[in-house]
């Protein structure tokens, strides 16, 4: 499969929002998609907030992303890489990319002068552990809160 890893662009929001959808009901979660679009294009291409890479595979098709963004940690007094998202299409599994994912993010948080990257996956998602743990990830027992405070 040939494909390339590039920088989301506002071109590529469509294809993003209908992989966003699909990750969240891989994952079991709830998804609606109003006014997100709007919202995601703010941070990712106006604010800066959320830095976005996607996988175009030759033909023009996306099928992955990742998305991350930058902040601090009080315990080691450090900046850090939060992973918010990492998805590949089915067809896109297997491959190594989600491999070639994982070090350029981490190329891109070394050259921040990150101190780790950070990321969660729902306890169910065993085939995204064992990638993880293969790429040198420890997991931490931790119990993840949401308060929610406004878009439900």
């Amino acid at each position: 499969m040939d494909y390339k890893i590039r920088q989301a662009e506002i071109g590529d929001l469509s294809e993003l929002m209908l992989m966003i959808a699909a990750h969240a009901e891989y994952e079991k979660a709830g998804f609606t998609p109003d006014g997100k679009a709007e919202r995601l294009a703010a941070a990712l291409f106006e604010t800066g907030r959320l830095h976005g890479l996607v996988v175009e595979q030759e033909g023009g098709e996306l099928i992955g992303y990742a998305t991350y963004t930058f902040d601090y940690s009080t315990w080691d007094a450090a900046e850090f890489m939060y992973l918010d998202c990492l998805f590949l299409k089915e067809k896109a599994r297997g491959q190594k990319i989600g491999e070639q994912i994982i070090n350029l993010l981490k190329e891109i948080g070394t050259a921040r002068g990150c101190i780790n990257i950070q990321w969660q996956t729902p306890d169910f998602n065993a085939p995204a552990i064992r990638f993880y743990k293969r790429n040198q990830a420890k997991g931490l027992n931790k119990v993840r809160f949401t308060l929610n405070l406004f878009y439900p």
